[in-house]
């Protein structure tokens, strides 16, 4: 087979909605239901910004069994007509060209947004490339204008209608279907649009949001969520008013910059919270965005809250001799806390808007509940009581649960029946470690299907369970609490590399201990296999990499494709090479082709085949060249250096879009 050319002329560039189409993952995150989901909420968004400027008091949403959604709000309708400075037509600039919109210019006076969600010109040019078809229409009280798409192309001309006496108003109601061509799943739950919605509601106090979902048998089943109140309507039906303390409601404003050199912005929160013992939330939204991962309001409540807590029970004289300090954990288990904060300029760590990363708020926002903090415990005696002595029953109780747990922990390692103490494993029948092998399998269902398709005279497995945690980003501490590590490092047997106290219910690392010949990763070959497959290579690198060094870890190549001729004979392709290899070499016989099933759907005949039988697998050994460079990638691409990783990947990106699976 004639190998690649890479000149000049391989170099390409997609342009229009194929800049979407080819990767939505991109803009929204995904290419599945969760970047569909955030296609939805680009267009949202642009309304729910309207209201919040004074334009319209209520949204409408309407998803059809079809699954066509429509956006309908009462605001000031999105501009359609012909631009003089750009000379273009807005509608061509805001559906048809990315970084094109009205929000850039939000914290000066020529903005017509103050505090807006949206602030990229992406998500309403994003949905509509990502859309089967679209349609718009703009209504300014005497007029409606509309203008149609399909697959991110415009299907007509911008047409401009006189509306009726009955028919005025104001807004902007889009129509559009999420297109299977750019998402491998378009079937929104109803429990999302509830939860996205309800979230709205509680940040933009009285604004009006109104599901219309239509079931099944045709009919539409209607919902509303409007907090006249906002976050503090919404804290009181969290704890169903049933806090041990007062809801606390405080509101602030500043102005600040992020670094010297830049301008400053505005800044406005909202904080509610109060204490429980039989619920706890936290809860960020910034701008209306829910923040499922923080960032600087996180940060900001965390130092907050441990710093002015510790001060009162130092104070106070609560701490026992030689106790040690509270942790937000220990905050945490007891607190419910909203904070509802909105900027003229946001920085988020990326288009989907899980989290932001401004300077500026976070320190306001820690000084601001800092000094909050500290006027409540001087006038509220009562509660500041309560809540100091519920933080230290949940440290106390934490501690002695995690004694508890490490004493049974150093009992087990006692054992030398590996099998009786870690759930799940499968050992195997031998007990030389020249012949052993381990499989590390992704899940329960791998675990069934590797445990059938083995030799059970050599071959031993584990699972894991989810995601393991990054070695290389989290403190030693963390690291020998996580059930997944310390399970994968007893069966392993030899030890770990590193001196900390953190270990006491891991031994020191002798290779002589090692019980295996070979220790095997085997994951799907998906995004999420590939992802474990890496933190566990994280974890050998950071804990045990002398079994690096002496060959001991593999990877286990799963075949791609599934390839079933008319006379029943199969053969597995592990990459689009071989695919094309295989079929040329059927060429004129009829065959079928499938991507291949993931290891847990793979029967026993096959796993053994494929994956497990030393004559016919496909083992990768991991076997560095160079140590300094293994070092260099690892912290790079999993390390905490954020600039090092996006430059990595902006120079050497390019070379891997070829694997990419589009």
């Amino acid at each position: 087979m004639a190998s690649k050319v890479y000149t000049d002329q391989s170099i390409s560039s997609l342009k229009g909605a194929d800049r979407v189409r080819k990767r939505p993952a991109v803009i929204f995150g995904s290419d599945g239901l969760e970047g569909c989901q955030h296609s939805f909420f680009e267009i949202l968004s642009n309304s729910i910004d309207e209201a919040r400027e004074g334009y319209g008091k209520e949204i409408t949403i309407t998803v059809y069994k079809d699954r066509t959604i429509e956006v309908d709000d009462h605001g000031r309708g999105v501009p359609l007509d012909f631009n003089k400075k750009e000379g273009r037509y807005n509608w061509e600039l805001v559906y048809c060209e990315l970084y094109a919109g009205g929000k850039y210019e939000n914290n000066n006076a020529k903005g017509a947004y103050k505090f807006s969600l949206g602030l990229n010109g992406l998500g309403a040019c994003a949905t509509q490339y990502s859309s089967e078809f679209m349609d718009v229409y703009s209504y300014k009280g005497d007029t409606v204008s509309e203008i149609h798409f399909k697959k991110g192309k415009a299907i007509s001309q911008l047409s401009i209608t006189p509306l009726e006496k009955k028919d005025k108003r104001t807004g902007t109601l889009t129509r559009w279907r999420p297109d299977l061509e750019v998402f491998t799943d378009t079937n929104i739950p109803k429990d999302y649009y509830l939860d996205v919605l309800h979230k709205q509601a509680v940040v933009n106090a009285g604004l009006k949001l109104v599901l219309k979902y239509e079931e099944s048998n045709g009919k539409f089943e209607k919902t509303e969520f409007l907090y006249k109140n906002g976050i503090s309507d919404y804290l009181n039906e969290i704890t169903c008013e049933t806090g041990m303390t007062a809801p606390v409601f405080w509101e602030m404003s500043d102005k600040g910059r992020d670094r010297e050199d830049k301008e400053d912005y505005e800044l406005t929160a909202q904080i509610s919270f109060c204490v429980s013992n039989t619920v706890n939330a936290l809860e960020y939204y910034h701008n209306s965005s829910y923040l499922e991962h923080g960032g600087s309001p996180d940060k900001a409540v965390k130092r907050a809250f441990v710093a002015e807590l510790d001060k009162y029970l130092r104070s106070n004289n609560k701490y026992a001799k030689n106790e040690s300090r509270i942790t937000f954990t220990d905050i945490q288990d007891c607190l419910v806390l909203i904070i509802n904060s909105f900027s003229t300029k946001t920085s988020y760590e990326n288009q989907t808007k899980k989290a932001i990363t401004n300077k500026f708020i976070e320190d306001s926002l820690c000084e601001f509940i800092r000094g909050k903090l500290e006027i409540y415990f001087l006038e509220n005696h009562s509660e500041s009581e309560i809540f100091a002595n519920q933080v230290l029953i949940n440290k106390r109780s934490r501690e002695k649960a995690e004694t508890a747990r490490l004493d049974i922990k150093k009992k087990l390692a006692t054992s030398n029946d590996v099998a009786n103490r870690v759930e799940k494993f499968v050992s195997c029948r031998s007990k030389d470690p020249n012949e052993r092998e381990l499989y590390i399998v992704e899940g329960d269902s791998a675990l069934t299907s590797c445990k059938l398709g083995r030799s059970p005279e050599f071959q031993a497995i584990i699972p894991v369970r989810g995601k393991t945690l990054n070695c290389l980003k989290s403190s030693y501490d963390k690291i020998f609490k996580s059930d997944i590590i310390v399970d994968l490092l007893k069966v392993i047997g030899c030890g770990v590399e590193v001196k900390t106290k953190s270990k006491d219910n891991v031994s020191t690392f002798d290779l002589d201990s090692l019980k295996w010949r070979r220790i095997i990763i085997c994951t799907d070959a998906d995004e999420d296999g590939f992802q474990i497959r890496t933190l566990i290579l994280t974890m050998f690198y950071r804990l045990l990499p002398t079994l690096i060094k002496e060959g001991k870890i593999f990877i286990a190549e799963s075949p791609l494709y599934e390839i079933t001729t008319s006379k029943d004979k199969t053969y597995f392709a592990y990459n689009e090479p071989e695919k094309a290899e295989i079929l040329e070499k059927l060429a004129g016989e009829k065959y079928t082709i499938q991507r291949s099933k993931g290891l847990g759907e793979n029967t026993a005949d096959m796993m053994w085949q494929t994956t497990m039988n030393p004559e016919t697998r496909r083992l990768i050994q991991v076997s560095p060249a160079d140590e300094e460079e293994t070092r260099i990638i690892f912290e790079t691409l999993l390390g905490d250096d954020i600039q090092a990783r996006k430059e990595f990947i902006a120079v050497n990106g390019p070379r891997y879009m070829d694997l990419a699976d589009i």
